[in-house]
């Protein structure tokens, strides 16, 4: 007999053999993938059976960066205002603007009539977006963004204009960001139902309530004085059975429900303080 003949057929029998015992467990292993514990129910079924509806899931991000800014200092040499009265800089980086003759606002109820008052008047005012508007006590809040992500209620990129009777902006106060910096890491993102689920997992959505909206922005992770560490952030609004409306923050990385509106309330001294005791740990 040819023994080289005969060693291609041995080497043809055992690849035939091979490939049959990797389908016979790829067929196996997706069978197991496709049995259901008995009573458990997908997260699609649990909303239907509490009748939490949402819109079109975005689909666009699936992977993103942390990112990182300094806290910018203002200098009133070099802010160039045509219609102030007054203007005080605080610790170097919280300005107060006062008008000499009050701006008209278009109309409080247009977003666009916002976004116009801050491109013609307020400092590198085309980089922030409106985010409430609060008619009881003439207020509007508006966040900084970066690549037209906001960035949520951080103390440090905030601009708040108060207005009269007349609709006319008498003031504003402004903090900014600066020198945004992108990790070189690309993390990937917890899908939007993945979200919904961990919201649902915790108890937040509300049976017959309606999920109107998800973006995703950037969250404060680490503030210090100068420095600020920002990671992708879920932000989910929620109209509820009885018509309130209410918004969730979910870390997009790790799945974490996040207090953000806190960061608005954060002590710089605090904040100067764990900056010196970073320091020293560093040293």
């Amino acid at each position: 007999m040819d023994w080289s003949r005969s060693k291609t057929i041995f080497i043809v029998v055992f690849l035939i053999l091979d490939v049959f015992l990797i389908s016979l467990y790829l067929n196996r292993h997706l069978e197991a993938q496709q049995v259901k514990v008995p009573g458990e129910k997908t997260i699609e079924a649990r909303l239907k059976e509490d009748n939490i509806t949402f819109n079109i899931l975005p689909t666009h991000m699936e992977t993103a960066s942390y990112i990182s800014a300094k806290v910018a200092n203002f200098n009133e040499e070099d802010l160039q205002f045509e219609n102030f009265q007054n203007i005080t800089i605080k610790n170097n980086h919280k300005l107060f603007v006062t008008f000499k003759d009050p701006v008209k606002l278009k109309n409080i109820t247009d977003q666009m009539s916002f976004n116009e008052f801050l491109k013609n008047n307020v400092y590198n005012g085309a980089s922030y977006s409106l985010w409430k508007v609060d008619e009881e006590n003439q207020t509007a809040t508006f966040f900084q963004r970066i690549d037209q992500n906001i960035i949520y209620y951080n103390i440090h990129g905030v601009v708040t204009i108060y207005w009269n009777e007349d609709q006319e902006v008498t003031m504003y106060e402004q903090t900014m960001l600066m020198d945004f910096e992108k990790f070189e890491e690309v993390e990937n993102l917890l899908s939007p139902l993945q979200i919904i689920q961990i919201l649902y997992a915790r108890n937040l959505l509300k049976p017959e309530s309606h999920i109107t909206e998800m973006n995703i922005g950037y969250s404060t992770l680490v503030q210090l004085t100068q420095t600020q560490v920002f990671v992708p952030t879920w932000e989910v609004r929620v109209k509820t059975a009885d018509g309130t409306e209410e918004e969730f923050f979910v870390n997009a990385v790790e799945g974490k429900v996040i207090d953000v509106q806190s960061d608005l309330t954060v002590d710089e001294d605090e904040t100067e303080e764990l900056e010196k005791l970073t320091e020293i740990e560093e040293e």
